[in-house]
């Protein structure tokens, strides 16, 4: 971990939603997978001996699986894709948070959300815990992706010819690109740029807080300051690691100062 204090001449906070306002152990994540792997079986008709590896390699590839089903060939409806896999987490597993509420209140910066979940989820995380009011915006699927396809079917278009990825990685042929995706999300570097114009922040006055080493690297490298949370262990990357989101008054005071 880093336990120099630098010098704080921050404007804006990015935070993260999922697993980084709340543990890993709510169990959210883990049922967030398993609706994803339904869907693509249930709702685009996906082999199930695939779709674990299939899974994978999109979220790996594409920074989310909805990402990357978009940009190997599948229409899908968002709203409906979000409904499925959000519509039945157990939110109940989360409490209000009165510590994180009163860190959060104590931090003179202006704060958003930015999290590749759509609307209503980030709504009812935010409600559960007791924060809806502690941030300036939300900044999530909807924000980034303001234009959704005009005819998605949320169902697999027989006469649409699906890229095959696990193919492609296990055998590339010479001259086939990867196919890129219409969704914004991170860790791409657009994403990061649009959050950032939606917040009226410059990278480097602006510190950004995810649970994700792919995301805080991505961070990292268009000039954010980065703080991991999850681990203790240095990351690369990563200005901070904090065990939880807890631990950042005693790691970071100097935030708390203005």
């Amino acid at each position: 971990m880093n336990n120099e204090n630098p010098k704080y001449e921050y404007n804006c906070i990015l935070f993260d939603l999922d697993d980084t306002l709340y543990p890993l152990s709510s169990g959210i994540a883990s049922a967030v997978a398993k609706n994803i792997q339904d869907y693509m079986s249930s709702k685009l008709g996906i082999d199930d001996s695939k779709i674990p590896e299939l899974s994978y390699v999109l979220y790996k590839t594409y920074g989310t699986t909805l990402a990357g089903l978009k940009a190997i060939g599948y229409d899908i409806d968002y709203d409906a894709y979000h409904s499925f896999v959000h519509g039945s987490l157990p939110y109940e597993n989360l409490k209000p948070d009165p510590v994180l509420r009163n860190i959060l209140l104590s931090l003179p910066y202006r704060k958003f959300i930015f999290t590749n979940g759509d609307k209503i989820h980030a709504t009812e995380v935010l409600n559960r815990l007791g924060l809806e009011d502690c941030f300036k915006g939300v900044i999530c699927f909807e924000t980034l992706n303001p234009s959704p396809t005009e005819s998605s079917s949320d169902v697999r278009d027989e006469s649409t010819n699906i890229f095959d990825i696990l193919q492609y990685f296990a055998d590339p042929i010479p001259g086939v690109e990867l196919p890129k995706t219409p969704i914004s999300c991170k860790p791409s570097e657009v994403s990061f740029m649009d959050a950032l114009k939606i917040a009226d922040a410059h990278p480097h006055q602006t510190i950004f807080i995810d649970d994700s080493v792919r995301n805080i690297q991505a961070g990292k490298n268009i000039g954010l300051h980065t703080v991991l949370v999850g681990t203790s262990e240095k990351i690369k990357g990563a200005d901070y690691s904090l065990e939880s989101i807890g631990n950042i008054r005693e790691t970071l005071p100097g935030l708390f100062m203005g």
